[in-house]
This record gives C-alpha cells, structure tokens and sequence, in this order.
C-alpha cells in the first residue's frame, strides 16, 4: 500500500516531508522512517476506539493522538462542505492536531475529508483523509461503483475523491449513490445497532449492478460483514485507511 496520497506527486510529497523534518530537527524514529506519531480528526467520538484498537493492533508502540470535533461536520450540514469559513476551521483544526508532533494527521470524516487533506503543513506533517485509500481500491474493482451514506452532504465529497482517484489512473467509472436516509437519526441516537441496519438494508433494496459497494462513512464500517451475500466487495475506510496510514510510516 502506498501513502494516503496517490500519484507520483503525492509521493514527491512524502519524500519533501522527510527532508523537512531533517531540516527542523523534529525526532524521527530511525534511518528514513518518519516519526511513529499518528493524530486522527474525528467527528464523533465513537470513531476513537474503533482508530486506536486498528493501529494498536499492528503496532502498540505507535503514539496515537485523537481530537474530535463534532461541530465541524454539523457546520458541514448546514453551509456546505466548501464553505471557506468552514474550509478555513477544518484545516485550523487538523494543524491543532500536529501540534504536539505527529506526523499524519489524519481526518476520519468523509464529509470535510477534502478541505483536511488539502491543509497546508509547510511540510511538519501529512495531512489525509482517511477514505483515499477506499477510494482507490474502488477505482480498481470497479467501473461500477456503489457509494452509500447515512448523510447528503457526505455523497458529493465522495463522489469527487473516487472520480479524482479514477482520473489519476485514467479509468473512466460509474457511481450509483445510495442515500440512507433513515440512518442517520439512529446515529445520532446513540442506536449504533439500528444505524447499521438501516444501512444495510438501503443496499439490499438498490438496484444490484455494481462491482463494489463503498460505504462512505467510517462509521458504517460494521455493515460490511452483512453485505458479503451479495457477492460484490464491500469497502469501509477504517481498515484500508489505517493500513495505508501504516504504510506511510513505513509499517
């Protein structure tokens, strides 16, 4: 898996930030590995368990930092994930969360993940967003691709990162969104069970022509295991994403 940045620029990136991080002194672990500090953006603070039990599995000795802020995606409901006001708070609030020396930081919301991804670092730290890396293993099984959320204004961004994960590659895909309306209320009722059920069963009634589902939402990651009777693979970003993170530190 490559860093959560795809395309030869974006690994350009990776290799500019090693030089920066020589430059300014910040500690790295060994040789030419990046330092073993990850900060996550999140939300909902239901995503910090599901982040720290990922990467504590594949290795306890990386330094894991969590920040939730549940107003920037309320914010994002209500003016729009672009809205430069917001843009501007979002990538405020991923360089708050290098603060203490990580060097991924990482947005865990696909609804605000673009205006994350592109936060400036002055090469200090990657900052990601954690559905890249669904996005590209989409692109790959595809060309028809399924893509569900719980929320509207998550489907847009989605939409955007898998066809510029599409155009990176020269591969043209078909995207069939799937709105699961019901879902949300569930959520935020704290009915995580109910959530996902409402999830799945908004894929079960679309029309089957896809090679891959994507679940948009990293909190929709539990549907996954219900969906494998269609027979098509079901993407989540939470274990893909954490993997390319990883991979990044050279895990």
């Amino acid at each position: 898996m490559q860093c959560p940045h795809s395309g030869r620029v974006l690994v350009a990136m990776k290799r500019e930030f090693n030089r920066e991080v020589q430059r300014e002194t910040y500690p790295i672990s060994r040789g030419d590995h990046m330092r073993q500090h990850i900060a996550f953006l999140h939300t909902s603070p239901v995503h910090v368990e599901t982040f720290e039990r990922l990467v504590r599995a594949a290795n306890p000795a990386i330094k894991i930092e969590h920040v939730v802020a549940e107003d920037l995606l309320a914010e994002a409901q209500s003016v729009g994930p672009a809205d430069p006001a917001l843009v501007a708070r979002v990538q405020d609030a991923m360089k708050s969360a290098a603060s203490n020396g990580a060097a991924i930081v990482a947005c865990t919301c696909s609804t605000i993940g673009g205006a994350a991804e592109k936060t400036p670092t002055d090469g200090r730290f990657i900052a990601a967003r954690i559905d890249r890396a669904m996005a590209d293993r989409a692109v790959k099984l595809g060309p028809h691709i399924l893509v569900v959320a719980a929320l509207e204004s998550t489907l847009k961004p989605t939409v955007d990162l898998i066809q510029e994960s599409a155009s990176a590659v020269g591969i043209n895909t078909e995207i069939q969104l799937v709105l699961a309306s019901d879902a949300w209320p569930h959520f935020t009722n704290g009915d995580r069970e109910a959530y996902i059920e409402a999830v799945v069963q908004a894929v079960r009634t679309a029309p089957r022509t896809a090679n891959v589902i994507v679940l948009a939402q990293a909190s929709m990651a539990s549907a996954a295991e219900s969906l494998r009777e269609l027979g098509v693979e079901v993407l989540s970003s939470p274990r893909i994403g954490v993997q390319s993170l990883l991979a990044c530190l050279g895990q």
